[in-house]
C-alpha cells in the first residue's frame, strides 16, 4: 500500500450510529486494509448486538474484511487499557508487515486516545490497597484529591470525567509523587490521519433510536438472557452499561418494552453527546481531526491523502 504522505494508518472515528463501520469497510477494501477496533466493549465474546459488532458490515461486495480485537475476552474477565494497548501494537504490527493499511475503526476516546499517543502512564503499577481506599470519596471529592497533588505533566492528559477514571488518575500521580525518579516507557505515538464522523444531529438521534428498535426485536433481549443463564451476574451486566444495564431492568420487570426503548434511547443519545465531548478534548490535545458530515465527503478526503 503506497501513499501519499507520512502516515501509516488511518483512523475513523465518531459518536455511535455515525457510520464508523461501513466506512471503514468500504476504505479497507478501496485500499487494501484491515480493521482495528477501538471500542472497550467489543473485546468482550458473546456480547455482540449490545455493543454493535455488525459483523455482517464486514462483508463488502465479494470480500470479508478482516477485522482485529473484538472477541478478546469473555465477559466475566476484566481487560485494562493497558493490555489494549499491548493487544494493539501486536495486531498492528503483524497487519504492517503483511503490507495492509492499518485502519483504526471506533468510539471509544480513551482507547483511540491511548494507542494514538501511546499512554505510557498506563504502565504505572495498581497499589489494590490505596485504589480501595478511594472508593469511598465521591467524582467531586476525587477530582479536589487530584488537584492537591504536586504538579506533574501527567495532569495535563489525566481524564477525571467517571469515579472509576479519576480513581485510576490519583493512582498515576501518586505513585508518580511517590517515585520521582521512576522512568517511563519511551513511546513512539503512531503516525494518523483521522476522519470523524459527525452528521446532522436529528440525523443521528434518528438512527440511534431505528438501530435501537432493530435490535430489541432481533436478539438484543435474548443476548442478555444467554449471558445470565452463562453466569455473568447481573452486577456485571449492569458494569457495561447502555443496553445491558436497561435490558437486565427490563427481565426484572422494573421497565416496559416501551420504557426501555424510551430510556435506552434517551441514554444512548447522551452517550454519543459525551463521545464528541471527549474528541473535542482530543483535539485539544493535540490531534488533528478532520470532520465530516457524510461517507461521501470523508471519501474525498481520504482519496487526497491516499492513491485509490
Amino acid at each position: 500500500m503506497k501513499s501519499q504522505n507520512p502516515y501509516d494508518c488511518l483512523v475513523i472515528l465518531g459518536a455511535t450510529a455515525s457510520g464508523k463501520t461501513k466506512l471503514a469497510v468500504e476504505i479497507a477494501y478501496q485500499l487494501n486494509g484491515e480493521i482495528l477496533s477501538a471500542d472497550s466493549r467489543m473485546v468482550y465474546k458473546k456480547m455482540d448486538i449490545g455493543t454493535g459488532k455488525d459483523l455482517a458490515e464486514y462483508q463488502f461486495i465479494d470480500k470479508t474484511i478482516p477485522y482485529h480485537l473484538m472477541d478478546l475476552v469473555e465477559p466475566d474477565e476484566h481487560y485494562f487499557i493497558s493490555r489494549f494497548q499491548s493487544d494493539f501494537k501486536k495486531a498492528f504490527r503483524d497487519i504492517q508487515k503483511r503490507n495492509k493499511l492499518p485502519i483504526i475503526c471506533g468510539g471509544s476516546g480513551l482507547y483511540l486516545e491511548a494507542v494514538l499517543q501511546d499512554f505510557v502512564f498506563t504502565q504505572v503499577p495498581i497499589t489494590e490497597n490505596f485504589k480501595t481506599s478511594l472508593e469511598q470519596f465521591s467524582l467531586d471529592e476525587l477530582q479536589l484529591k487530584f488537584k492537591e497533588y504536586p504538579f506533574h505533566e501527567f495532569q495535563l492528559k489525566a481524564d477525571l470525567g467517571t469515579k472509576k477514571r479519576a480513581i485510576r488518575a490519583i493512582e498515576i500521580i501518586d505513585f508518580l509523587t511517590q517515585n520521582p525518579n521512576y522512568t517511563l516507557p519511551i513511546s513512539k505515538p503512531l503516525q494518523a490521519f483521522i476522519i470523524g464522523l459527525n452528521p446532522p444531529l436529528l440525523e443521528r438521534r434518528e438512527k440511534i433510536i431505528a438501530r435501537l428498535k432493530h435490535r430489541i426485536n432481533n436478539g438484543l433481549i435474548e443476548e442478555v438472557e444467554s449471558l445470565l443463564d452463562s453466569g455473568i451476574s447481573k452486577e456485571r451486566l449492569r458494569f457495561f452499561g447502555l443496553e445491558y444495564k436497561f435490558v437486565v431492568a427490563y427481565l426484572e420487570k422494573e421497565l416496559s418494552k416501551e420504557l426501555l426503548i424510551e430510556r435506552l434511547g434517551t441514554a444512548i443519545q447522551q452517550f454519543a453527546k459525551r463521545q464528541m465531548t471527549y474528541f473535542r478534548k482530543m483535539e485539544k490535545s493535540g490531534l488533528k481531526i478532520h470532520w465530516v458530515q457524510t461517507k461521501n465527503e470523508a471519501l474525498e478526503i481520504i482519496t487526497s491523502k491516499f492513491y485509490l
